[in-house]
């Protein structure tokens, strides 16, 4: 995102959520490639480089050992390797997420400290994009704040270090400060501070995560976690009772209603499900409470259509694209998890760990790994579903 895109974007966001009726006519979706996302989701997949060894099984633990060791350098610095050698606010998280669920301590704290060093803002959250020595985009993406504070209260405890927590407390109160809103049926998450002001409002309906604002709420004591909790099961109910699949980008009123959006602003692109939505069944896969579960569930049948199952979909559940990511199986996983399809989720969860190995990509593997270390065990959580069933 350009400064001139940023200075931009709020108007931008008032004029194009308001031709709604425009924008809900393109649910059933288009054939251009992928939206954009701010931490980079959207278009994480580059170009991919096939490996040419044959992928081998690897363990939960071993995807995610194997994530920090091929994208995060000795000083803590998360590189998105097929696209520049960037790094952006969420591949940060991703790896304290990682380090944390492998009780890797060492790891944790270099990225926690380079990511303080080089990322956190004069308001405490942190900026989305560095390159080549310098940030180049300080606009925050919330989810990217959430997962880093999230991974710091769990190594708070995991590790036995009160500092941690007081850090991952301290930044989830940032984004409860600066980066959510109140609505009718409850507060929900908003994509960055830009998309802060009278709604409707700018969302990204796989920026939301049950366990990550329980998990927080506990910690911390602040009711506006639950609040979170109850806003964002809200939106999504809203959101899948009228469509098969949640779309990348999305647009909430005050009243809770949602019309899905083609891109974070409205303006451009096709309404779809990819590489953002991708996500939300991992999120509410995780949750311990019953009605996020049986969200992420109710996407499994339509995913189920498909052998190869692409990555770019309509809200429908037709192919738009033909890219194949590991998300789009750890996706699947998670909704097959949900619904109590634990075969074929952890012949999923293969799949998407194959596909890593094979066609390695920053966010790719970094799914994968996050993929299986959420739904297989509980070092992120005490409700992941495989790790539950068996």
């Amino acid at each position: 995102m350009t400064k001139k895109t940023k200075a931009l974007l709020a108007a931008a966001v008032v004029v194009a959520l308001a031709v709604t009726a425009g924008i809900a006519s393109l649910v059933v979706g288009g054939s251009s490639g992928p939206s954009t996302d701010q931490a980079g989701g959207a278009d994480a997949t580059g170009t991919p480089g096939a490996g040419t060894a044959t992928p081998q099984p690897r363990t939960a633990t071993e995807i995610g050992e194997d994530f920090l060791a091929d994208y995060v350098d000795d000083d803590g610095r998360v590189v998105r390797r097929d696209q520049g050698d960037d790094t952006v606010s969420e591949g940060q998280a991703y790896g304290m997420l990682v380090a944390v669920a492998v009780g890797d301590e060492k790891r944790f704290d270099a990225i926690w400290t380079w990511t303080k060093d080089e990322l956190v803002r004069p308001d405490g959250l942190l900026a989305w994009q560095w390159k080549d020595g310098a940030v180049v985009d300080d606009m925050p993406a919330s989810d990217a704040d959430v997962d880093a504070a999230r991974a710091l209260v769990l190594a708070g405890s995991t590790f036995d270090r009160p500092d941690l927590t007081t850090d991952g407390v301290d930044l989830g109160t940032d984004v409860l400060d600066e980066m959510t809103v109140a609505t009718d049926v409850g507060r929900i998450l908003l994509p960055g501070p830009w998309a802060m002001g009278p709604g409707p409002w700018s969302y990204n309906p796989s920026y939301a995560s049950p366990a990550t604002f329980a998990q927080l709420g506990e910690a911390s004591g602040d009711p506006r976690w639950a609040e979170l909790e109850t806003g964002s099961r809200a939106v999504t109910t809203t959101i899948l009772a009228s469509t098969a699949l949640p779309s990348d980008w999305a647009q909430v009123r005050q009243d809770g209603t949602t019309v899905p959006l083609p891109s974070a602003d409205g303006s451009s692109g096709s309404v779809q499900y990819s590489y953002d939505a991708g996500r939300l069944a991992l999120r509410y896969a995780e949750s311990c409470q019953a009605d996020d579960v049986a969200l992420a569930a109710s996407m499994a049948t339509v995913l189920q259509r498909y052998d190869e199952l692409p990555m770019q979909l309509d809200l429908g559940g037709q192919s738009v694209g033909s890219d194949q990511s590991p998300l789009a199986y750890a996706a699947r996983a998670a909704a097959e998890a949900s619904d109590g399809q634990h075969d074929r989720a952890a012949a999923d969860l293969k799949t998407a760990d194959a596909l890593s190995q094979s066609t390695p990509t920053y966010y790719g593997a970094a799914w994968a790994a996050l993929a299986a270390l959420q739904l297989e065990g509980t070092s992120l959580g005490a409700c992941s579903p495989l790790a539950v069933a068996g």
